[in-house]
């Protein structure tokens, strides 16, 4: 079994392309469509003086968490920046003001305003009550005798529908492609026994069981490679925020990544040629996805017999579960339920596929 699985990943080694090329366009859709932090506006900011307080306006400002300040070097480059249409705004700040350039008016810009004219006041009014009580540092010293400790918090009802965007690009992708990944990676299977290699290896000291579990593990290695590579990219590169949870979805993905194997396995079994393999496959997968809410919540849809349908689904059950770890904060109990199903997915279809192929004869 270790021989075979060995030699598959040396063949992996020696041909990356489809791997990287799914790896590649999970992240370049997920961005596009929702990863690329579309919750936050980026600001091109040039500050005239090195002076604390405009530093601390800038801090500020990002901590409000709508903006992300991005220092410029001179104003001559902020103004073109603007002026060719790679930034919506610019922010220039002065010691006792501040001037916002733009080329089109917008929500985004009134929005701005407000927030820095809002700092440049408080750290004013510190000011003067520095000045008249003759204390160097006023902002530490008012939350040092805070008269009142204000807590803000949200909540929402138990079944309310709350839609993180550019999560659920990332994810939706990610488990789409990684269909395409694990289902040809399956194939080798139907590609050795057309060849003949199949039938060496069962004439050899080989038993048949090891020759299943070798593919099965080496098709769940590298759709969960896949998948971890998508999600290290969007949690360290472009700092993603996935809600101190990210260890726990790493593990949420692999009752998904399971089923998927099983499914190809299934899939596998019931096609003869590769160009059955190559027709299924783009239909199976864009149809799940579509069904299974991958492209677009399962709440927005109406109808009753595709929300049953959805029911049949893997993909539905991995968003299910990765939303509900990032989200919803779904506890054990709430996620045993589409882990327990995706598990019997895969035992279910792992076991008709096999049973299968040992009926089908192969020429």
């Amino acid at each position: 079994m270790g021989g075979i699985f060995m030699v598959k990943i040396k063949y992996l080694l020696r041909n990356p392309g489809q791997f990287l090329l799914m790896t590649l366009l999970s992240i370049v859709f997920a961005f596009i469509l929702g990863g690329s932090d579309i919750n936050q506006i980026k600001v091109p900011t040039y500050i005239k003086y090195d002076d604390e307080v405009l530093s601390s306006i800038v801090t500020e400002l990002e901590e409000e968490g709508v903006f992300t300040v991005e220092i410029v070097a001179d104003e001559a480059e902020l103004t073109e920046r603007v002026r060719s249409g790679k930034s919506e705004f610019g922010l220039v700040l002065a010691e006792n003001d501040f001037q916002i350039s733009f080329s089109i008016d917008s929500h985004n810009i009134h929005l701005l305003e407000q927030s820095v004219e809002s700092l440049y006041i408080k750290h004013e009014q510190y000011r003067v009550l520095e000045a008249a009580t003759n204390i160097s540092n006023i902002e530490e010293e008012l939350n040092r005798h805070r008269v009142f400790e204000v807590e803000t918090a949200a909540f929402q009802g138990e079944d309310t529908f709350v839609y993180e965007r550019n999560l659920y690009s990332i994810f939706g992708f990610t488990l789409f492609f990684v269909i395409y990944t694990i289902a040809y990676s399956v194939f080798q299977i139907l590609r050795e026994k057309n060849k003949g290699i199949w039938d060496r290896m069962v004439i050899s000291p080989v038993k048949k069981w090891e020759m299943y579990v070798a593919n099965f593990l080496y098709s769940f290695l590298i759709g969960y490679v896949q998948v971890v590579i998508v999600f290290l990219v969007f949690r360290y590169v472009m700092k993603i925020d996935f809600a101190d949870s990210f260890l726990l979805l790493l593990v949420m993905l692999i009752p998904y990544v399971l089923a998927i194997v099983a499914l190809s396995i299934f899939i596998v079994s019931i096609v003869q040629t590769a160009q059955q393999f190559n027709a299924v496959i783009p239909i199976v997968s864009v149809g799940m996805a579509m069904i299974g809410g991958a492209y677009w919540p399962l709440e927005i849809v109406e109808s009753d017999f595709m929300i049953t349908l959805s029911k049949l689904m893997p993909i539905t059950y991995g968003m299910e579960l990765l939303n509900g770890v990032t989200v919803y904060d779904y506890s054990f109990e709430q996620m045993l339920s589409p882990i327990s199903i995706l598990l019997f997915m895969t035992v279910i279809l792992t076991g008709i596929g096999i049973h299968f192929m040992e009926r089908r004869y192969v020429s």
